[in-house]
């Protein structure tokens, strides 16, 4: 959570995350994942699942950006942190609790954004440090209320 909130603090301040940070909460949320998963095979094809998941929203989310709007995708559609918070998210859970749980958290994001979007001035959504935020609360929860679980699906 130490990591996530670090995410989400650089995201809003400065509108830039370390980038040690992304690798860090892969190798977090992975180590939680695999804890809390039984067969070490089901662990790897979770993650390989939900990477293809990512993939196959960025390819499309490139292709709309590129042919259909012509403008640049990376840093101008979608930000690198962005991108890379969204291949942490995958290694962290499930398949069915991560496609839960990512479409929860774009649409909390983009709610937030466009509640505060006149109060913070914001040009560009924060997407990771809104998507860690949701993290956040979503682990907080399951430590106050921990059934049924995140890892039981």
């Amino acid at each position: 959570m130490i990591c996530l909130g670090y995410i989400t603090i650089q995201d809003f301040k400065e509108r830039q995350v370390y980038w040690f940070l992304f690798p860090l909460a892969s190798i977090l949320l992975g180590l939680v994942h695999f804890l809390n998963t039984a067969e070490p095979l089901a662990f790897l094809n979770y993650i390989a699942l939900n990477v293809l998941f990512v993939t196959l929203i960025l390819g499309v989310l490139y292709l709309t950006t590129r042919i259909i709007f012509k403008k640049r995708f990376l840093n101008h559609s979608l930000g690198l942190g962005d991108i890379l918070f969204f291949y942490a998210f995958a290694i962290g859970f499930p398949t069915i609790t991560f496609v839960i749980l990512f479409t929860n958290a774009i649409l909390f994001a983009l709610l937030l954004f466009f509640v505060f979007k006149k109060k913070l001035h914001l040009q560009t959504v924060p997407l990771a440090g809104l998507m860690s935020s949701f993290l956040i609360f979503i682990f907080a929860y399951n430590f106050i209320f921990p059934s049924p679980t995140l890892y039981g699906y």
